[in-house]
């Protein structure tokens, strides 16, 4: 009898004990269940004869719940089943034109509707990779993503006058999303959709797909000034279905789908995400504050999907008596500040946050599935094994690793912020990026631990705290980010030196109190002989950059300074930041009322840190 109420007590007594010594432990051990269950679907998956990919996925969901609503848009509402017919109707479309043959490279120049996502599908059944472009670029960054994924065919909701010599002379096939186009070299593809039938594709169209095939190039900034289309292959792909199932999303939930299409978060967690949770989406073309709570209560939204910003320009709307009046349970994504995570939570109610790190590139992600208020995620003994990364030492100023006299890596102490690097294996493989070897090699990493090791490098400076949770400090090198988007420097920097005024340009991010990321700054010198225009440099960088990537803030130099190695410091130039009372160099704003970029003067800054003028 005693030893049997000793078991007992013992029964009782240890969770108690694991749950005050370790407070997070019955956590993780249900987070490890999730991970072993997503591996075992996977592999599973994998398996399959033929091959099984994100389409196959979509078809079954589609034979499941035919008439259950996929995509709400504006006014329109197309079940599985419609989603279905119209890719068809596309894929149909595009293999009678002269110009296109099953599994050629396909360029996405749309922004969010419904035709994105028919279009994607229906190449899936041709079998045809595709490049999403980003709707905001123009000239020299559109043509270069075009260019690097080597596509055949331009897919566009929009004109575009400004490459299409360049395309035409390429022998470019163009096909318009729009009725009747009289453009020379461009054509009609909403004529041709109209007449096309919507009978399914035959399978052996796309059999020559692998799991290493490219499923969608996907363009990131970096080091290099351009943008780089990442290669999402097939089995990356199929590995993404999981983003939304594996944070509890099921197909009775209802995707407010705000994010661009063309990014990541939007394609893979948004798009990808539902069609493995089978849910409705609700797509809007862009974000807006104004209208999102109206939505979520009109659809009867149950998840939002975020960026920094968007946490940022709800908490900043008026409030209401009905700001926790919705369904809203759950909402994920990646870049929210501590403050504004509490702030949120408070204003709007009962919602779970599940923040994550991923890069569209990148072999390693972490998930807050604890719910830490400012963690990007855990570190989980299982999850450690399956994808080895650690964090090493860094040295800014130098923009590389500190090395140890052997030549090795050096690993930052718990509590203290280190480069996040991670092992490049066969589980977590680094493709790289398409026609660009340069780059993909730059994010190897070798020699890390031990000699002849490999690593892919994040970029990302973090920092695990005592209790594991791990926190993102910032990102290195010559990329920063604003509204949302991330902003190469050396793009910026060519940019502003073909005007006719400026010889040297460094740019580089600023953080503006109340606000997310950094915003953009140069430090230029102006050409011999010529005068700062302020008026013609506005107008020169709104017709060649999206209005993020838009230097808020000039700065004019004698000279600008360089390292021995005759690399642009940065280090001091952000310090200084854009403080006229710091400041001895002329300093100019970008006034869009003005068109024109005008000196920024005391009265200006002050208003802007004190939070009355937003950026």
């Amino acid at each position: 009898l005693f030893f049997s109420q000793v078991f007992l007590a013992s029964i009782l007594i240890i969770p108690f004990g694991l749950k005050t010594l370790f407070p997070y432990v019955w956590m993780d051990i249900l987070y490890f269940g999730d991970l072993l269950r997503i591996l075992v679907k996977f592999v599973s998956r994998r398996r399959r004869r033929p091959s099984f990919f994100v389409l196959d996925r979509f078809l079954e969901q589609t034979a499941a719940h035919p008439d259950k609503p996929f995509i709400l848009f504006e006014n329109e509402n197309y079940s599985y089943t419609d989603t279905d017919k119209w890719s068809n109707k596309t894929a149909n479309a595009l293999q009678s034109h002269p110009g296109y043959k099953p599994g050629d490279t396909v360029a996405l120049f749309m922004g969010n509707e419904p035709a994105f996502l028919f279009t994607w599908l229906a190449l899936a059944k041709l079998g045809s990779p595709v490049a999403l472009l980003n709707h905001n670029i123009r000239t020299k960054s559109l043509l270069h993503c075009f260019n690097c994924c080597k596509a055949n065919v331009l897919i566009a909701a929009s004109a575009v006058e400004d490459v299409l010599p360049s395309l035409i002379e390429k022998g470019v096939t163009i096909l318009l999303m729009t009725k009747h186009c009289d453009t020379p070299g461009i054509e009609s593809f909403s004529d041709k959709l109209d007449k096309a039938s919507d009978t399914p594709l035959p399978r052996f169209l796309r059999s020559h797909i692998a799991y290493k095939s490219p499923a969608v190039y996907i363009y990131t900034s970096g080091t290099t000034g351009l943008p780089k289309a990442a290669v999402v292959n097939q089995n990356r792909l199929l590995t993404a279905l999981a983003a939304l199932s594996s944070n509890g999303v099921t197909s009775s939930d209802v995707i407010y789908l705000n994010l661009p299409l063309y990014h990541t978060a939007g394609f893979i967690i948004g798009f990808i995400g539902s069609i493995e949770a089978g849910s409705t989406i609700i797509l809007k073309r862009k974000f807006s504050a104004s209208q999102f709570w109206d939505d979520c209560r009109k659809y009867n939204v149950t998840v939002v999907q975020y960026i920094g910003e968007v946490m940022r320009y709800l908490c900043s709307t008026p409030k209401t008596e009905n700001d926790k009046d919705h369904k809203v349970r759950l909402a994920i994504g990646n870049g929210v500040r501590a403050e504004i995570w509490r702030e949120f939570v408070n204003r709007f109610g009962d919602i779970q946050i599940r923040e994550f790190y991923a890069s569209t590139e990148g072999n390693v992600g972490f998930v807050n599935y604890a719910g830490k208020i400012g963690a990007i995620g855990r570190v989980h003994f299982f999850h450690q094994k399956l994808f080895p990364f650690t964090l090493i030492k860094y040295d800014t100023e130098r923009d590389e690793p500190i090395r140890d006299a052997n030549g090795l890596c050096v690993e930052s102490p718990k509590g203290d912020t280190g480069l996040l690097v991670s092992k490049i294996t066969d589980i977590a493989p680094f493709v790289g990026y398409a026609q660009n070897e340069d780059q993909t090699e730059r994010k190897r990493l070798r020699n890390v631990l031990k000699k002849g090791d490999l690593y892919f490098n994040s970029g990302d400076l973090m920092r695990i705290d005592k209790d594991n949770f791990i926190y993102f400090q910032d990102r290195v090198g010559d990329t920063f980010r604003w509204k949302g988007e991330n902003v190469a420097t050396n793009e910026v920097s060519d940019i502003l030196t073909i005007s006719d005024c400026l010889k040297e340009a460094n740019v580089y991010g600023v953080q503006v109190p109340g606000h997310e990321g950094r915003i953009g700054m140069a430090a230029v010198t102006v050409k011999e002989g010529a005068q700062f225009d302020g008026s013609r440099i506005y107008h020169h960088v709104v017709n060649y950059l999206p209005s993020y990537a838009r230097p808020r803030f000039i700065r004019i130099q004698n000279a600008v300074e360089v390292t021995g190695t005759f690399k642009q410091m940065k280090v001091k130039l952000v310090e200084e930041s854009f403080d006229p009372g710091r400041i001895q160099d002329p300093l100019y704003i970008l006034d869009d009322k003005e068109k024109s970029y005008i000196p920024l003067r005391s009265q200006v800054y002050s208003s802007i840190i004190s939070g009355n003028i937003k950026l």
